[in-house]
């Protein structure tokens, strides 16, 4: 019987990682100078991560090459919002300042009204 080696299951942890960081497949393919279908193709159809991009996935994902590999368990789960979510708020921060606060306002006074 074959042994299970640590890197079995990469391109799936690739894909749940990348998505607890609130990255899209082209957001992580601009960072590691790929492209979207380059991801696309780690995260489904290949048992063997590039070696030649273990690092720059790592440090985009800021992870370690170990929790990317599967020889260490990742230290949290991600940070708890949705992957829409953190797209959201991502568009927020790109407004001008005066923007985000008006729009900031505008939640706040929802929530207000919600709570009552």
């Amino acid at each position: 019987m074959k042994s299970k080696t640590t890197i079995e299951g990469f391109g799936k942890r690739l894909a749940q990682i990348r998505k607890s960081k609130g990255l899209t497949q082209k957001e992580l393919g601009e960072k590691v100078d790929v492209s979207n279908r380059v991801i696309a193709y780690y995260e489904r159809e290949t048992q063997y991560p590039p070696s030649h991009l273990i690092g720059p996935l790592a440090k985009a994902l800021k992870v370690s090459a170990d929790e990317l590999l599967g020889l260490k368990t990742p230290k949290s789960g991600g940070n708890g919002f949705s992957l829409k979510f953190i797209r959201r708020m991502k568009k927020i921060e790109a407004l001008p300042p005066f923007q985000q606060k008006v729009l900031l306002q505008t939640i706040d006074n929802f929530l207000k009204g919600v709570s009552k």
